[in-house]
């Protein structure tokens, strides 16, 4: 009988395990956020790794579409009460984990706090959970994206070398430390003819915010522009599943060791269920003070 118990200590002790969780966001739409979101994950996903992918994007969910799935159910369903979260969970490249948002919905933190249990105890009952959880956020500054990167062991942000992107990347760099405290940024270089014009674009956004801001940031890897990515793109797959040996593709598959070695070396771990009430009550927190 104690040999029971502990055994069933231990598997629930194993569902509890340290998850990373990375948030995936940019300044504006359009510099290919989603796509990065879903090929390191994939990447992550040929690396052995145990990997979800949340697409938090509530109001312009489109992950499933990029990787050419079409869920039945989405965390609307979960929300309501219709089904279970595993209902909702689909199988992508690699054997990663798809968690679908339907579009049109309030943001998950927007949700009535009875709801938001609903999402924490769902999450929680996972029966595998994941080593790394890559969140695909909404862009922009709204409160809503903030806690979400604010809550996350990563910041992942995602900029092009076009004026409008850098502007505001930095906006959302300099509203992000100065109102939700988050003061470690990842930077992922998009869209670039080449690695040297990617170092560039991360040198340019560096030096105004090494002026203005009391930031870190990190280049975490470029991924260069190809036709290969594009053709993956108009195929509805990942380029790293599609075509592992374009050039896009290799800088995916770069990127995705440098999160893992961060994952690593990254002593804040927690599991989903401590990242969700961190995520859900800071936005009762917020609330509060707003009253």
């Amino acid at each position: 009988m104690a040999n029971s118990s502990q055994s069933a200590e231990l598997q629930n002790a194993m569902r509890r395990a340290p998850v990373n969780v990375i948030a995936i966001t940019s300044g504006k739409g359009g510099v290919g956020k989603t796509n990065v979101a879903a090929n390191i994950a994939v990447s992550l996903g040929a690396m052995n790794l145990n990997v979800m992918l949340l697409d938090a994007d509530l109001s312009l969910a489109n992950t499933d579409v990029l990787l050419g799935l079409q869920p039945r159910f989405n965390l609307s369903h979960v929300l309501s009460g219709e089904v279970d979260l595993d209902s909702t969970i689909l199988r992508g490249p690699k054997n990663i984990r798809i968690v679908p948002a339907s579009s049109g919905t309030k943001s998950l933190i927007d949700i009535p706090a009875a709801s938001q249990s609903t999402v924490i105890q769902a999450f929680s009952d996972l029966s595998d959970q994941p080593d790394i959880l890559v969140i695909d956020t909404a862009a922009g500054i709204s409160a809503s994206v903030a806690r979400f990167v604010g809550a996350a062991q990563q910041a992942i942000v995602v900029v092009c070398d076009e004026p409008a992107s850098i502007t505001d990347a930095y906006a959302l760099i300099k509203v992000f430390s100065r109102d939700y405290g988050i003061s470690h940024f990842e930077i992922i270089t998009n869209q670039t003819p080449n690695e040297q014009q990617g170092r560039e674009l991360f040198a340019k956004l560096c030096k105004v915010a090494d002026q203005y801001l009391d930031v870190v940031l990190r280049h975490l890897g470029n991924v260069p522009y190809d036709d290969w990515l594009k053709r993956s793109v108009q195929q509805q797959r990942s380029v790293v599943d599609a075509y592992p040996d374009s050039k896009s593709g290799k800088a995916f598959r770069r990127i995705a060791m440098a999160v893992q070695k961060g994952r690593s070396s990254n002593v804040a771990n927690g599991n989903i269920q401590f990242f969700l009430e961190r995520l859900l009550h800071s936005s009762l927190n917020q609330a509060g003070e707003l009253a």
